[in-house]
């Protein structure tokens, strides 16, 4: 598996109480997941895991053939080639589309970035708005930007939390089209945390459900 969380459990600090206990997770490369529950139930704490936020307390963590966390190893966020799409987008303000876009690419060689930054604008929709600045988008194009820069530097890996949360009902059905066509031309594996199901009928080819006694099943 791309992906393989393996008997992974985790408290936060201070408390007795497991968020998650024994949870297991499979992807396969490109395959977008989804997982779902009730509020408090773990799920934004998978995503947080999996990208380096958080130290399981037990369990293994593989992402792409590498063990990025386990008892003897803990690889840190920004070296485990995994891109993240948050609830608020964060973009970066002061920055147009083309540099939020750019901001994870200045190891790359000028002409390939240049190259890797059209591909990205062209694949979203956004050429034409490279040099505006996130004030001046809209909630589903920013969205938009926040994926492609997320895409930008070829991760391993994709993670998104709650991603259409603040986008208008009306625009979210289109955004999950786009997203989800934007993720299968990358060929990228996606884990998305929802409580729209919805989200999970576009957008998922499967589904992890938490249920509410923290102890996670597979549907």
């Amino acid at each position: 598996m791309f992906l393989d969380l393996k008997d992974i459990s985790f408290k936060y600090d201070g408390t007795g109480q497991y968020v998650l206990k024994d949870f297991n997770l499979q992807a396969a490369k490109g395959e977008i997941v989804s997982i779902i529950g009730l509020s408090g139930s773990g799920k934004s704490t998978v995503i947080r895991l999996i990208a380096g936020l958080e130290v399981p307390n037990a369990g293994t963590i593989t992402v792409n053939n590498r063990i990025v966390a386990d008892k003897t190893t803990f690889v840190p966020p920004e070296k485990r080639r995994i891109g993240m799409v948050f609830q608020d987008y964060a973009l970066f303000p002061h920055l147009t589309v083309y540099s939020n876009i750019a901001f994870g690419l200045s190891e790359m060689p000028k002409r390939e970035r240049q190259v890797r930054i059209d591909r990205l604008l062209a694949l979203i929709n956004m050429s034409e708005y490279k040099d505006r600045y996130p004030y001046q988008l809209s909630g589903g194009q920013q969205q938009r930007v926040a994926v492609a820069r997320a895409l930008a530097p070829n991760p391993d890996l994709l993670l998104m939390d709650e991603p259409f949360s603040n986008i208008d009902c009306e625009l979210k059905q289109k955004m999950r089209m786009e997203i989800r066509t934007i993720l299968k031309a990358e060929s990228v594996t996606c884990i998305f945390v929802t409580h729209d199901k919805s989200d999970v009928e576009d957008l998922s080819e499967r589904t992890i459900t938490i249920v509410p006694a923290l102890m996670p099943s597979v549907c």
